[in-house]
């Protein structure tokens, strides 16, 4: 490791962090240098075991040789090349590896760069969709309370995180919102999908009356909501919701920035659910987080909507730059051959029940309140501090790392969501790590 990786910079104003207290963070601040499978390495020499698959998007653990080797083969090879009216192998070869693992009928892709970009070009192209079939009146979108679908303007104009939405206005008109599926005073501590709040699904029947479904272009749910605190769809309340779009002709779209490519124990949560949306949002782990890549799936009917006019015309007047960019789809092939020899798609469903009996084992230590679970994600809910909301959970996530273990805190919630390669051991040790800094902290 070279002497550079092994200090902290002496200066480190210049980066404006994204998502961190800044001010915290550079008084005392926290290095990672290098990482290997299942573990960060910090300046100071100190392994880190990773709770949370970096940003619940390192599926395959750290520095994977396949995806390694992609990379430096196509860096060498072809570096760039334009993502408008030109092409290059590799982007189609992704493309169609990707349908070969998606659910039925969702036979097209189309490449950004972020779960961010993944849900705007999702919605922009739900209302498209309503346009080209002669409905263009369906402008409406319906989000969720709670919900999280990036940071550009339509994923925070469609979610439902209140500090994600409170500095920037008035947002994207026109849009509405569901209820959150968060019933603590029913399903607290619930194993896996909770019992009580399907008929929740029925509020879209009441915001269809309020708006007429000729207006509604689209609902986005994620259908296990993560970033908020990692809050479960209740048993059947994702079928409700696709019964009621088909039957008014809404089109339902799934973000599955976290929950694909594994994390519930099947390729995807329309598979783990068996409810199929008509679009589906996909970034983290479609390239192992190495290099930015998001992947939009559409069904075949939505596609070929736009498929018309002259054959000269471009069809969808939407991309970007860095769509379906040539390193970012090795490190993406690199990524399925490694899930596909490793099992990694389904390795969820074989360890769901250890890692369910070891996060609830946390239940009646100091400050719990509820814990969930589903597929490899977890959250332990803590009591907050009376006038500090968030400061309990914070602490945690501190002590967590100077105790070798890394851990994700959003409000007074502990999320964990380790790569999909941990073992049974690992598990216990990451919940051991827990189990001490809550009996820990005040």
């Amino acid at each position: 490791m070279s002497n550079r990786l092994k200090v902290t910079p002496n200066d480190l104003s210049a980066f404006w962090m994204p998502f961190t207290a800044n001010r915290q963070f550079k008084q005392a601040p926290r290095m990672f240098v290098s990482a290997k499978d299942m573990h960060y390495t910090t300046s100071d020499g100190r392994k880190v075991l990773d709770g949370t698959a970096g940003l619940w998007c390192v599926n395959a653990g750290h520095c994977r040789p396949k995806i390694t080797e992609a990379i430096q083969h196509q860096a060498a090879e072809l570096d760039y090349a334009p993502a408008f009216q030109m092409g290059h192998p590799i982007v189609f070869e992704l493309a169609n590896r990707l349908v070969d693992i998606a659910p039925k009928g969702m036979d097209h892709v189309f490449f950004t760069n972020s779960g961010s970009e993944s849900v705007d070009t999702a919605l922009k192209m739900a209302i498209a969709y309503h346009r080209a079939r002669g409905e263009g009146a369906r402008t409406r979108l319906i989000g969720r309370e709670r919900g999280y679908h990036g940071v550009n303007f339509g994923g925070i104009s469609v979610g439902g995180i209140v500090t994600n939405r409170k500095m920037f206005g008035t947002l994207l008109g026109g849009v509405d919102h569901l209820p959150h599926t968060h019933l603590p005073e029913k399903n607290a501590f619930s194993k896996g999908v909770p019992e009580h709040g399907a008929e929740l699904a029925n509020e879209l029947e009441r915001l269809v009356t309020l708006h007429d479904a000729s207006t509604i272009a689209a609902v986005i749910v994620e259908p296990v909501a993560g970033s908020t605190g990692v809050i479960l769809p209740p048993k059947g309340y994702l079928q409700k919701l696709r019964e009621i779009c088909t039957k008014h002709g809404i089109l339902l779209i799934f973000d599955e920035v976290i929950t694909g490519f594994g994390r519930l124990g099947a390729p995807f949560a329309a598979d783990y659910f068996g409810v199929t949306p008509d679009i589906m949002t996909t970034a983290k782990g479609v390239s192992n987080g190495v290099i930015p890549m998001g992947a939009v799936f559409v069904k075949k009917e939505i596609h070929d909507a736009f498929m018309t006019g002259p054959e000269h015309m471009i069809e969808f007047f939407h991309g970007y730059t860095y769509s379906g960019n040539p390193i970012a789809c090795a490190a993406a092939l690199g990524t399925l051959d490694t899930y596909k020899e490793e099992g990694l798609l389904t390795r969820g469903e074989e360890l769901a029940p250890y890692w369910e009996d070891a996060l609830h084992s946390l239940k009646g230590e100091p400050h719990v309140i509820d814990i969930r679970n589903i597929g490899l994600i977890g959250a332990i809910e803590l009591a907050p501090i009376a006038g500090s909301p968030t400061k309990r959970a914070f602490s945690a996530f501190v002590k967590a790392f100077e105790r070798g273990a890394l851990i994700r805190t959003t409000g007074d919630i502990i999320a964990l969501s380790p790569p999909l390669i941990i073992t049974k051991g690992q598990i216990n040790e990451l919940i051991d790590h827990v189990r001490d800094v809550l009996r820990s902290i005040d």
